[in-house]
Formats: C-alpha cells, structure tokens, sequence
C-alpha cells in the first residue's frame, strides 16, 4: 500500500513538473513570438492614426498589403536587395572556402607549433568589432575602396570562429577514413573535398547559415564604408527610410519594409532547419 502511495505520489510530481515546463516553454515562446509578430501586425495597418491609436491594435482593421508595394517603391530596394544577397553571399562562400582549408591544417595535419598557433588564431575572437573598426577604415581609405564591393566583403574574408566551429567538426571524422583515403592515394586536397566535407556537411551550412544572417544584417560597417546607394543594403535603406517621411516615420511603411528584409533569412532557416539542429549538436555550439 506505501509503495502504491509513494507511485502515486511520484507521478504527481512528475505530472506537476512536466505542467510548469510546458507553461514556461510556452510563455518564453510567445515572449519571443509577440515582437515578430507585432512587426506583421504593425506592417498591415492602413495609416499611421492605426498605428498609434490607443489602447493598440494587435489585429489591423482592415488589414491591407498595399504597405509593402509602398516601402518597396519608397526607396531602391531593388538596388539594397541586389547589394545585401552579392555581399553575403560572396563573404560566406569565402568564408566556407578559407575556413575548411585552414580548420583542415588545424586539425590534420602536424606540424611544430600547431596548437600555439591556434591559440594565437583563437585570440581574434576575444577582439572586439568595433576596436577594429578605425584601423580598417584607414586601411580601406588607403586601398581607395571606400563606397565599395570591395571594402564590405574583404575585410571579413575570414573567421577566426569559422576556423574553429569547422575544425571541431573535422576532428569528429574517424581516423579510420583519413587513413583510408590515404592509401587509396588521396592527397590534401582530395580528402578534404572527398572525405571531410561530405561528412562535416551540417556543420558546415550551419555556418553558412550564421555567416550570410551576420552579413545581411550588418548595419554599421555599411553605414561607415558606403555613401551612396549603389552599394548599400538593406539594413541601411531600412534605417534612412526612418528619417526620410516628412513629419515622422510612417512606421507602418517601416515595418514592412523590415518584413521584406526578414523573409529570406526565415526561407534560408526554415530549408536548411534540419542541417542547423544538426550542425549545433555535432560541434557542441551552444547560444
């Protein structure tokens, strides 16, 4: 009868743990969620009088998507779009290329120093971006690639981060395939492309993923390197957009100009979801 009580008594608890995790799960969800959400609300609305009446809106009423066509048309978005998939998309293909070449020195081959060297590549990363931003700046204006292609995608070419989140993954590969390759005569190259990329290939999207979501959103080394919208993006145009209404942003347009910007990064996150969840387990990254 005591062990029948004491089951009971367990499951309760479980039963009552389990209910708190839920209800936490849920309200940390919707903590994260409303701000989005209330971005796809605001960005509906008819006028500004819809945005700041009081108490607010969450539901527009009428809602309307005549909002979107006017921010597209508000400003080059054209031009911002181009500019923002060119530059991330060229510095993460730079960044896999040069990260897997260095991230496989890093882990497979031996030489005399290798580990203080890679402490000493590791040391970047506790540098803070904005320290490096006037030594860069001088640099570019030395280069003459101020209000360039060049001075938005060179300077982060490579990642010290890239280097060691790709090389935790090489080091996960069995030795017993490296070894493999090798006496079918595989050199550097060949097992690097045969072997350990196929094989890294979650921790590698995943990187690839984070590094386009940085350089899209990039805001403040664009508004510095660039004057002009021909190499803008759309961080940038969203912002200039803020101060460009007479008498105040017209947030409504605002807002959906921000919707604009989010939705290929949700496409990207929402195909390559699986990869990411992946990539995180494998190499142990943690947020």
């Amino acid at each position: 009868m005591s062990s029948l009580q004491n089951t009971n008594t367990t499951q309760k608890q479980l039963g009552f743990w389990k209910l708190t995790t839920y209800i936490t799960l849920i309200v940390a969800l919707l903590t994260v969620l409303f701000p989005f959400l209330w971005l796809v609300s605001t960005s509906l609305k008819p006028d500004l009088k819809a945005v700041l009446t009081q108490p607010p809106q969450f539901i527009p009423r009428p809602p309307t998507f005549a909002n979107y066509r006017e921010a597209w048309q508000s400003a080059p978005f054209g031009r911002y779009t181009f500019n923002s998939i060119f530059v991330a998309l060229s510095v993460t293909v730079l960044q896999l290329i040069n990260g897997s070449l260095c991230a496989y020195v890093f882990a497979r081959i031996k030489f005399w120093g290798r580990e203080l060297l890679f402490m000493l590549f590791l040391v970047v990363m506790m540098v803070p971006t904005p320290v490096t931003i006037v030594p860069l700046y001088s640099l570019m204006t030395h280069l003459n690639w101020l209000d360039s292609y060049q001075a938005l995608i060179i300077p982060f070419a490579a990642n010290a981060f890239g280097v060691f989140l790709i090389r935790q993954a090489f080091l996960g590969v069995p030795n017993e395939l490296i070894d493999a390759a090798v006496v079918d005569g595989a050199g550097h190259f060949r097992i690097l492309r045969s072997v350990l990329v196929p094989l890294s290939k979650p921790s590698l999207i995943t990187y690839a993923l984070l590094t386009f979501k940085w350089r899209w959103n990039e805001y403040l080394w664009v508004i510095i390197m660039t004057s002009s919208d021909a190499v803008r993006t759309l961080p940038v145009g969203v912002v200039s957009m803020q101060g460009s209404a007479e008498g105040g942003a017209n947030w409504h347009i605002v807002m959906a100009a921000i919707v604009i910007v989010l939705i290929p990064l949700l496409f990207l996150f929402i195909v390559a979801q699986k990869y990411f969840v992946q990539g995180v387990t494998n190499t142990g990254l943690k947020g």
